[in-house]
């Protein structure tokens, strides 16, 4: 798998210098693979943040518990894994999750995508900071797609990976799955300062379903920033705001698939 090698430009300073005639350049290069790509728009980008940058994030990456932080212990829905806010994490991570929510990341995306009037979330509903422990995985799925504090619509996610030396043996690898839920049609793996831009829609089905194996002192660690627009959402309102978690086709004869499906639903 080919990945593109630019950096987003942003500058280790103590504001966190972002230039926004450069990332809006930045993004416009990228359009036409973004756009053509398959199974839905998106795109992989390698180096994706200066070194010193992502250092400096992994470095500040939260070890001790949090406040109001979420744990998933859900099976399918997601196993072993944790959700932190940035709003409850030390002064130097809140102001570069800032940094993703201002003008110039905005432009280099809209530039990206070609996704006019994009809205950040300052509240980081599902986003943030994630880590999964080994043995924990992500069930494949389409993404909430109503942001019901905000009343807007969720268009864009971007995930940035942060775990060092990455194994491939590890597994982990972001799955991207055809409309119908048949084939698995592209995999990425989570190596350190990857960054994965994608569509969100109804069916944009991706996760990682595979338990993670790495050794008990490596996690798969991640940022996941969501972006929206003012517009209205189709479908039915029940369904906007519920991720739909959807099963491979040997999950479909998984009896474990289904009871771990029975209980959660009943719990």
């Amino acid at each position: 798998m080919q990945a593109n090698t630019q950096r987003l430009p942003i500058t280790l300073t103590p504001e966190l210098d972002f230039d926004q005639t450069a990332a809006s350049a930045f993004g416009e290069s990228l359009t036409r693979e973004y756009t053509q790509a398959t199974p839905f728009p998106h795109i992989v980008i390698d180096n994706f943040l200066q070194a010193d940058v992502i250092a400096s994030i992994r470095e500040h990456f939260p070890v001790e518990p949090t406040n109001n932080e979420q744990t998933y212990e859900r099976g399918y829905k997601g196993q072993l894994k944790r959700q932190i806010s940035p709003n409850a994490c030390s002064p130097y991570l809140k102001n570069v999750f800032n940094t993703f929510n201002s003008a110039p990341m905005l432009e280099f995306l809209e530039k990206l995508t070609g996704i006019q009037g994009l809205i950040p979330d300052p509240y980081f509903a599902g986003g943030g900071l994630h880590e999964t422990k080994t043995g924990g995985f992500l069930g494949v799925h389409s993404d909430f797609r109503l942001n019901k504090k905000l009343n807007v619509e969720r268009r864009l996610n971007v995930i940035i990976y942060l775990t060092e030396d990455w194994q491939e043996a590890y597994g982990g690898n972001l799955e991207l799955w055809d409309v119908g839920m048949k084939k698995c049609l592209k995999k990425v793996l989570p190596i350190y300062n990857r960054c994965v831009i994608f569509n969100t829609d109804k069916d944009s089905n991706h996760g990682h379903p595979e338990p993670l194996t790495t050794p008990e002192h490596i996690t798969r660690r991640s940022i996941a920033l969501y972006y929206y627009t003012a517009s209205g959402v189709g479908g039915e309102p029940g369904q906007r705001n519920k991720t739909h978690y959807k099963p491979r086709p040997k999950d479909r004869w998984s009896l474990r698939y289904y009871m771990n499906k029975l209980f959660r639903t009943k719990a």
